[in-house]
Formats: structure tokens, C-alpha cells, sequence
């Protein structure tokens, strides 16, 4: 019989699955007929496995990802620009592990937060660190951290980030501030880590928004050079979406 001492210092162990299937070993007469190695095997596994699915959920929520998406849900017919062969190959993610960037065009209702969102998902689910940023928010966010004094522990934290999403990506011109915020969240990133930027603006039209020549070779020299490229096509989807069925 399970003592409650036992169980106890399992969970003081951090041990809760162990724990679990130790029980349920003691209820089902069926694992009597294993060997005391493969009991243990079993239990093992259990924890490694509910840690594992512990750190992927964490990850996932941590992401902040604006709407649920993943690779399985994701419309990849021709007419949209979607290469099936491609996306699935960044869903393995190895473009990430290589510390390239990708760049996901597209109009307005194209989609390129779904693609974003989904390409996250699998990032995390290889158990990569990963957050969603509209842009207006993370420059917010970065000029706020001057004014606290949280600016270099923020930099930090983010050069951690295995991936960082930027959606809505040169929307709006930058200011000289924002330009040299970026370029220092870049520097630090630059073949050490990915970002996915998702942007309704051609590459071609990036440095007329940017104020300043110098800052804008120096940013976008970090960005464009090591990126893949996804350009999404067709329709709107949200008015395709809200298109009444016949």
C-alpha cells in the first residue's frame, strides 16, 4: 500500500505525474505483471511527458497571440500565394533554429496575422520562445521603458525571445527615437535569434517611412538580408468570412 508520506514527497519533489501513475499502478492489478524497471520506466515517461505539454501550453500563452491559428486550420489554396511545400517547412521551423527572419506580405484582410499566428503556434510547439507584438504597442511599450528605467532590462528580455512577431509592421512612419529602439532590438537579435514581420507595405517602401538615411540602412540591413519571404494574395478574408452562405 501507498503510504501518504510517500505521495507527499512527490509532490514536494515536484513530482505530481509521477505521483499519479504511482496510484494508478496501486489501483490496476494489470501492472503487477510488469518488472519493478518497467513500472518505473512508465512512470518516468509520464512525468517527462506532462512536463512537456506543461512548458508547450505556457509557452503558448505567453506567446499572447491574438487569435487562435494553427498550420492544420490554415487555407493554403494556390490563389492565396501560399506555396503548401514552403509553409509547411517553416512549420518545422528550422528557420528558426538557423536565426533567419521571415517577412509575411500582404492587403489588407489578407490573412498575414492568421499566417503569423499560426507559424507561432508551431514555433512553440517546438518548444521555442515566442511573442506577439502589434508594433504601435512594442514601441510603446519600448518608450515607456525609458521613462521607468526598465529600457536595458527589456532589451534583454527580448534578445531571450526565440522569435518575436511584429504584426502591422511600418504602418505608420517611425520617429528617430523609434528607428534607434528598433535598430537596438535588431543589433541584439542579429543572427541570434528570428523575427517574423507582417506587413500590408512592400520592402521597396519601408525607407521613405523611416526618418533618417543612416538609421534606415543600418535597420533595414538587419532585417531584409537573412529573410524569407511569404506574399499572400486575394480577397479579404474577413469579408469573405462575413459573406452569407447561398
Amino acid at each position: 500500500m501507498l503510504t501518504q508520506p510517500l505521495l507527499d514527497k512527490l509532490i514536494q519533489l515536484r513530482l505530481p505525474a509521477f505521483r499519479d501513475g504511482l496510484q494508478e499502478q496501486e489501483r490496476n492489478p494489470q501492472y503487477a505483471q510488469l518488472s519493478f524497471e518497467e513500472r518505473l520506466a512508465l512512470l518516468v515517461d509520464l512525468e517527462c511527458t506532462r512536463r512537456h505539454d506543461h512548458r508547450i501550453r505556457n509557452r503558448i500563452r505567453t506567446a499572447a497571440f491574438p487569435q487562435p491559428a494553427s498550420i492544420e486550420d490554415l487555407d493554403m489554396a494556390a490563389a492565396r500565394g501560399l506555396e503548401r511545400r514552403f509553409v509547411l517547412e517553416l512549420a518545422q521551423c528550422a528557420w528558426i533554429t538557423s536565426h533567419l527572419n521571415l517577412l509575411v506580405f500582404g492587403p489588407t484582410g489578407s490573412g498575414k496575422t492568421f499566417v503569423s499566428a499560426a507559424l507561432g503556434l508551431a514555433a512553440c510547439r517546438s518548444d521555442h520562445t515566442v511573442r506577439y507584438f502589434r508594433t504601435s504597442r512594442f514601441l510603446y511599450q519600448l518608450a515607456q521603458s525609458h521613462l521607468d528605467g526598465s529600457y536595458p532590462a527589456l532589451l534583454a528580455s527580448l534578445a531571450k525571445l526565440d522569435l518575436i512577431i511584429l504584426d502591422d509592421w511600418m504602418r505608420d512612419p517611425l520617429t528617430p527615437a523609434e528607428t534607434r529602439d528598433l535598430l537596438e532590438v535588431f543589433d541584439d537579435r542579429f543572427n541570434r535569434a528570428s523575427t517574423l514581420l507582417a506587413s500590408q507595405v512592400p520592402v521597396a517602401d519601408w525607407f521613405a517611412r523611416l526618418p533618417d538615411p543612416t538609421l534606415a540602412d543600418s535597420l533595414l540591413d538587419r532585417i531584409i538580408h537573412n529573410a524569407h519571404r511569404i506574399n499572400l494574395k486575394g480577397d479579404s478574408q474577413r469579408k469573405i468570412r462575413a459573406m452569407p452562405s447561398t
